[in-house]
């Protein structure tokens, strides 16, 4: 498979192409098709995708048939990863919205890589957290815009 599209994450910031190697042979292609589901709250979690072409909406179920969209993600962008991390059911429904070209890596793939090479393991899981912790402050500010125009 071509490297560019795991180089181009930020999943794989400061890798070297080694390193990225290590991955590459690890990660399958997944195409879908607008409209279909990914995956829906709840079911057990066992992969991460990175979206190399189209467009996924990750969302929420509120109450019954009342979805609220969390985030619309694009190319170069990643959902799943707490799937690979705790292994727990998905926290959210992933829907395709434009086709898409997903990269797959399932867990038990991520857990082989940590054993042969821990080094770079530690390191994607240290790229997931930096990306995980920009999306959680910059959810904090949003929270803090909108209390501050509530009460206004």
């Amino acid at each position: 498979m071509d490297d560019t599209a795991l180089s181009q994450s930020p999943l794989f910031q400061d890798f070297t192409p080694e390193e990225i190697l290590v991955f590459s042979s690890n990660v399958s292609i997944k195409t879908i098709s607008a409209g279909m589901t990914v995956f829906i709250e709840g079911m057990p979690g066992e992969s991460l995708f990175l979206i190399e072409m189209g467009t996924i909406r990750i969302s929420k179920m509120l109450a019954e048939g009342d979805e609220k969209t969390l985030v619309i993600l694009g190319a170069d962008d990643f959902f799943g990863e707490m799937a690979i991390l705790d292994g727990s059911p998905r926290s959210a429904t992933a829907r395709v919205v434009e086709d898409a070209k997903l990269l797959l890596l399932k867990k038990s793939d991520f857990e082989l890589i940590c054993e042969e090479n821990p080094k770079v393991g530690l390191k994607f899981v240290k790229n997931i957290v930096k990306v995980f912790t920009k999306r959680v402050r910059e959810s904090n500010q949003e929270i803090r815009d909108i209390l501050i125009w509530a009460n206004k």
